[in-house]
């Protein structure tokens, strides 16, 4: 069974993010994904049990960036190591990947591509 998602979301752009988030208590935790839950750029948000932050949100309006800042918000870090930096680096250049193409017009392919002004 498929979840239904927001209808302010285009699926074509919902990017999924896995995160190890620590420093955060019980009621931080809850009050992450509730206002994550809440955010209208956020599909869906939770917690797993091995302190996970699992986060599915529009790429063309939020970024890996905006999620990071309401973590800190909370009082909570990313787990630190090279794994981490690089997936957190790979989730930026995702983000610029599909703000990209949401902006991006699309043209016949059997006419000449518009010159840029």
């Amino acid at each position: 069974m498929t979840k239904a998602h927001k209808a302010t979301n285009q699926e074509q752009f919902l990017l999924r993010r896995k995160m190890a988030v620590e420093g955060l208590g019980e009621d931080q935790w809850d009050g992450l994904i509730h206002d994550l839950n809440r955010h209208p750029c956020v599909d869906f948000a939770e917690r797993k049990p091995n302190g996970t932050l699992q986060v599915t949100y529009d790429g063309t309006h939020w970024s890996v960036d905006e999620l990071l800042e309401l973590i800190k918000a909370y009082g909570g870090q990313l787990k630190t190591g090279w794994w981490t930096r690089r997936k957190l680096a790979w989730y930026r250049v995702t983000d610029d990947n599909v703000r990209a193409n949401a902006k991006h017009e699309p043209f016949c392919c059997s006419k000449i591509p518009p010159m840029k002004k």
